[in-house]
């Protein structure tokens, strides 16, 4: 096969990276309420994860801090942890959004739904439905690509120009063909890289064109759907700023 026909398939694939506009467009992310370094809280802090949401999942207009030029995400999942490092400067507005997806809490008890051996772990739509429909629409603007796809670089996920909203993936190899399309990296793995390349790939490709969940049916049903459907799939336990 030519190089340039492998394009075709690649770009629809790289549709499904944020969903359809029609059926399936995508949702959400992770937070944290503390950073590292204010003093220790953990039953509180905790009870706030199990309990009272933060009035922002439900309001993404009070979602808009600006992020520190440089900072770290802790990932606990299923399978372990992971730290993802955020630069600014890569992409401004993928590193705003994400900073206030983990500060309201957006990522806990998200799945890893879509992850394709070799190519990308994708996450990001939030497991409660309610949830999910006020970030569909949140879009923000494009940043012109400054780093290249490459293994751990962590991407937003897009449907279109300016498109973006809560659905992030992580490039489990060389990946800088997307470059060109426009996905944006603004962080990368840098601790755990391995239990990132464990996480469950046995599902393969989203339908309608593979086996894996619907997108469409992850907004509408949250993770009622995927526990039931598809049981195997990994989770984000927790997300929160780290440094």
């Amino acid at each position: 096969m030519k190089p340039s026909q492998l394009l075709v398939p690649l770009a629809l694939c790289l549709l499904a990276l944020a969903g359809c506009k029609e059926s399936s467009k995508p949702a959400a992310q992770v937070s944290p309420k503390e950073e590292a370094g204010a003093p220790k809280a953990a039953p509180k802090e905790e009870s706030k994860a199990k309990g009272a949401q933060d009035p922002a999942l439900l309001d993404p207009s009070m979602a808009k801090a600006t992020a520190p030029a440089t900072y770290k995400v802790k990932f606990d999942t299923t399978k372990g942890s992971f730290t993802v490092e955020v630069h600014r400067d890569w992409a401004p507005q993928g590193a705003d959004r994400f900073y206030n997806l983990v500060k309201i809490g957006f990522f806990d008890d998200v799945a890893f739904f879509r992850a394709i051996e070799g190519f990308m772990v994708q996450f990001g739509i939030s497991g409660d439905p309610k949830v999910a429909a006020v970030w569909r629409d949140a879009t923000i603007p494009d940043d012109p690509p400054t780093q290249a796809n490459t293994k751990g670089k962590i991407t937003f996920a897009t449907s279109g120009p300016n498109a973006r909203t809560t659905q992030v993936f992580i490039n489990y190899g060389d990946n800088s063909r997307l470059d060109g399309m426009g996905f944006a990296p603004f962080g990368e793995v840098v601790d755990g890289m391995s239990v990132v390349d464990s996480l469950y790939k046995g599902y393969g490709e989203g339908a309608p064109r593979g086996h894996g969940p619907n997108q469409g049916l992850i907004q509408t049903k949250g993770n009622e759907y995927l526990r039931k459907d598809f049981p195997l799939l990994d989770y984000v336990k927790t997300a929160r700023i780290a440094e």
